[in-house]
């Protein structure tokens, strides 16, 4: 079967020849091209080499009067949307201008800002190096100046962090003063290079103290509710305490025994005094002379024999 197969006559189909008719449609699209360019070139070098005054410039101003009108009209049509598009990029360009100008000035406003806390702390800290080197500087006592980096004020509790801690010779209950030499708090925490400081007006801050001018020794601390009052307490009725008299820390607690707080660190001012039939204790009320809000650098009480 495969020989009959290889050896049968198969008819092959004819290889079918271009038409006649698609050659002769290319040869005329090709004649027609080739005139087309002749024509054109033929038309632009007469253009050129004709006067103004010529048949073509005649042609050309008639064909430009006749679509003169059609131009207005589209130049009409068109404005719109070209001064649509005009004050939309223009509307896009001043708001990215904004923008960058908006940035500008929060970069300006931040470096201000920063300037100023700056130089505050700057004033603050030589303040804080002038008392450190006066006469009402507490004897036997080093001071390590630090900036304030963080303020906790709420209800709650009424804390600070600054920089300043174990690798600066800061322990927990150093005593600590502003620039002016008033009480701020104590050390509370400490970490390597910082430290937090627990402030007078917190709830669980008490320091003995004293008034001046009487002499009258009591107990400081917070006073109820919030805000900034403080309350010297255990001052028996006998005493003679008055508004404005000035309140200093006393150096001592009850039994003589010493006390965390160095004597005559100014603490507050008094600015009212109650007297009560029933209470055992007179109602003193001690404004802090420090300005909690503001701080931006203080110093920390630190025993020299550490």
């Amino acid at each position: 079967m495969r020989l009959a197969a290889l050896g049968s006559t198969v008819q092959r189909a004819a290889t079918p020849a271009y038409s006649s008719s698609r050659s002769a449609n290319a040869l005329r699209r090709r004649v027609v091209a080739g005139v087309l360019v002749a024509l054109s070139l033929v038309l632009i070098t007469g253009y050129f080499r004709e006067s103004e005054s010529g048949t073509l410039h005649d042609t050309q101003g008639a064909v430009a009067t006749v679509l003169h009108p059609f131009q207005v009209g589209a130049e009409r049509i068109a404005r719109p949307f070209q001064d649509a598009y005009g004050w939309l990029a223009s509307f896009m360009h001043a708001k990215s201008e904004n923008e960058k100008l908006k940035e500008r000035l929060e970069r300006v406003q931040r470096q201000a800002s920063q300037n100023i806390t700056a130089a505050r702390e700057n004033v603050e800290l030589r303040q804080a190096l002038r008392y450190k080197s006066g006469r009402s500087f507490p004897r036997d006592y080093d001071g390590i100046a630090a900036a304030v980096t963080y303020h906790r004020l709420n209800e709650f509790q009424e804390k600070i962090v600054v920089a300043a801690g174990r690798a600066d010779g800061v322990r927990v209950n150093d005593p600590v003063v502003d620039s002016a030499g008033h009480l701020v708090g104590n050390v509370s925490k400490t970490s390597p290079r910082s430290a937090q400081v627990t402030l007078l007006t917190d709830g669980e801050f008490s320091v003995s103290a004293y008034d001046v001018q009487s002499e009258t020794y009591g107990l400081l601390s917070h006073g109820q509710g919030a805000g900034e009052s403080l309350i010297l307490d255990l001052v028996s009725k006998d005493k003679l305490v008055q508004k404005n008299d000035l309140i200093f820390t006393a150096g001592q607690r009850s039994g003589q025994l010493p006390s965390l707080y160095p004597k005559n660190i100014e603490v507050g001012i008094v600015n009212r005094v109650g007297r009560s039939d029933i209470d055992i204790y007179q109602s003193i009320q001690v404004e802090p002379l420090a300005d909690f809000a503001s701080l931006s650098a203080v110093l920390i009480l630190v025993p020299e024999d550490r």
